[in-house]
């Protein structure tokens, strides 16, 4: 087994040059999601020169890929993104400045996530000719998992229906196969429509939108006391009016509501939608709800993660250069050692006391997080819960930076991104050919994964015929600073 990784690896090292170039376009392109025209075009370009069979556009969704290579069980997926975050745009230097003010950057390392997805696929797939093996490879290709969580409408097209095992690979500040879960999210607009008047001469005619956005947030506020401490609520107003002396006609929320399982955020989303109902009967105005997405929870996998961590070992971390490692010391430098403190505390990070000076990490952190639930959401979620799947860290940013951070942009398009595209890479590559090969590992993964969803089952949280948010995603696209 090792002499059929080895090739997989071996073609990995020989096209280096090549994959860290196709992660800096993709770093350069900076797409908003469902707009990721051009990354998704250059990936699935790639896909297709290695002898892959390439659908791009799947799942109602433009820049969403599913290749495959092989036929047959089993059936072992990658899975990339490459979408982009607004307002974080930066360049490659160890302090704040950004390449275009106010634009995109991949401030969570997505064109790395994408690139080391397709370099995985495509390794295998190089080994599985060379040795004979049988099964499919594919790679999955997911736009829009930072704003409108594309894998659930690839989900619900049942594009994940018949894989074995799905592996993705996230950059972090860490080397871990986290054994968390994430949040449950309804993601979700909220339109008021009223009556303009003049705000001084005739106000009794006038309807406001915006009362009703504000009463609406009030309520909403008082209700954080009333539900499980776990739960979190966050919006923002889009849209409040014109000026002062108008009253405004049409007011605009986003929320994002989230707890820890499906089954909890469903109450809570009743109640909202209920008090959106009544500040619309407060204020006369007309309410419309416009649900966007929805994702469930993660679904752990300890086998996948045990497997995954045997291959980072296996492969052994990279090792940083005297400039990575200043590199690293001076975006490290611009963010306080109590707070690097607090984030690792409060991650739970075994033995962080042995991290508080490091800024490029290179243990390989053993999996933890069993029983753990992170407040952040993804829709790698919905992916688990329809077949066996492990999303994997590798560093990349700078232990105590933020994500979502000018320091990730800045890291994610440097040579420690390349580093760290390689090894997960071959990571991914080591572990998908485990699964491939051996019969017992994926029934152990499917026992598994029975046992964790304890007799429950997927049911899409979309609203029947919810169809990707197309226009919204180009309006908000074409609003943003392109570089």
């Amino acid at each position: 087994m090792v002499m059929v990784k080895e090739t997989a690896w071996k073609w990995i090292d020989d096209h280096h040059d090549q994959l860290t170039e196709i992660s800096d376009k993709v770093w350069g392109y900076a797409e908003y999601g469902l707009c990721e025209d051009k990354s998704s075009r250059l990936i699935a370009d790639t896909l297709k020169k290695h002898g892959f069979k390439v659908k791009l556009g799947v799942a109602g969704m433009p820049t969403a890929i599913l290749a495959e290579y092989g036929t047959g069980k089993p059936v072992i997926t990658t899975q990339g993104e490459y979408d982009a975050l607004p307002g974080i745009s930066n360049k490659v230097v160890p302090r704040k400045e950004p390449l275009v003010a106010g634009g995109m950057g991949h401030g969570c390392g997505h064109n790395v996530h994408g690139a080391s997805a397709m370099a995985a696929a495509i390794a295998v797939r190089y080994a599985m000719e060379k040795e004979g093996l049988k099964g499919t490879v594919r790679f999955h290709g997911t736009p829009a998992e930072e704003n409108f969580g594309g894998k659930v409408f690839m989900v619900m097209d049942g594009l994940y229906d018949d894989v074995d095992a799905c592996l993705s690979h996230h950059p972090s500040s860490m080397n871990v196969a986290s054994l968390s879960s994430s949040t449950a999210t309804n993601d979700v607009r909220f339109h008021y429509y009223g009556k303009t008047s003049h705000a001084a001469g005739n106000p009794e005619i006038g309807r406001s939108a915006l009362d009703a956005v504000e009463l609406m947030n009030i309520g909403v506020n008082y209700l954080r006391e009333h539900v499980i401490q776990e739960a979190r609520v966050h919006y923002v107003i889009e849209e409040g009016g014109g000026q002062p002396n108008v009253v405004p006609d049409y007011a605009r929320s986003w929320y994002y509501i989230r707890a820890p399982e499906r089954g909890q955020l469903d109450p809570i989303y009743k109640r909202i939608i209920k008090i959106a109902e009544g500040a619309a009967l407060m204020t006369e105005t007309e309410l419309e709800v416009q649900f966007i997405d929805g994702l469930y929870n993660k679904i752990p996998c300890k086998g996948l993660a045990d497997l995954v961590v045997k291959n980072m070992r296996e492969v052994g971390a990279p090792e940083w250069s005297e400039e990575e490692l200043g590199f690293a010391a001076k975006i490290a430098g611009q963010f306080s050692r109590q707070s690097k403190v607090n984030a690792m505390r409060k991650a739970k990070v075994p033995d962080w006391e042995r991290y508080v000076d490091v800024d490029l990490m290179t243990d390989i952190l053993d999996p933890w997080g069993e029983g753990e639930t992170s407040p952040g959401s993804t829709d790698v979620g919905d992916v688990s819960w329809v077949c066996p799947t492990l999303e994997f860290g590798t560093a990349c940013n700078v232990l105590g930076a933020p994500g979502h951070s000018w320091a990730f942009v800045a890291c994610a398009g440097s040579t420690i991104g390349h580093k760290s595209l390689v090894f997960a890479a071959k990571a991914m590559a080591g572990a998908a050919l485990d699964v491939l090969t051996d019969e017992n590992l994926r029934y152990a993964f499917k026992k598994e994964h029975e046992e964790r969803l304890k007799g429950r089952t997927y049911e899409t949280p979309l609203p029947e015929g919810l169809q990707p948010p197309l226009e919204i995603a180009r309006e908000n696209w074409e609003k943003i600073p392109k570089q």
